[in-house]
């Protein structure tokens, strides 16, 4: 079975949706022998990203910064609701880089837009920016 490449919303509140299910390729088996596929991660916040820079493992490897950043935005997996940093060290790395990609997406503005103003009729408008290779 492969996993899914889109994001299933899940109800927030006034609309703004903030948490997304997904299902890992593989999944994480505990220590138990059970497998966990599907799961929910939050949008990140500002005090996420900033956090994980305190960290002594971060510190000692710039690398691990993603995993204490995974394990702060999921929310759920499978029946495990505290997910921490041994979980997704536990993760085979196409679960990983699954979960990297997944909150790449999640987290990135769908549109972002500019203020404009045509400098031939003074019109003001907004120009919406595309990234490259969208």
């Amino acid at each position: 079975m492969v996993a899914s490449s889109n994001a299933k919303p899940r109800p927030a509140e006034r609309g703004l949706q903030t948490e997304y299910e997904f299902t890992l390729p593989r999944g994480y088996v505990d220590s138990e022998g059970n497998l966990h596929r599907q799961g929910v991660m939050r949008l990140a916040t500002a005090m996420d990203e900033i956090t994980p820079m305190r960290d002594m493992r971060v510190k000692q490897n710039q690398a691990y910064l993603t995993v204490v950043l995974l394990s702060k935005v999921i929310t759920r997996l499978g029946t495990i609701s505290n997910v921490h940093t041994g979980i997704i060290e536990s993760l085979f790395s196409a679960d990983f880089a699954y979960l990297q990609d997944f909150y790449r997406r999640i987290n990135e503005a769908e549109h972002v837009t500019i203020p404009a103003q045509c400098p031939a009729c003074n019109h003001e408008f907004e120009v919406e920016l595309i990234p490259q290779g969208g």
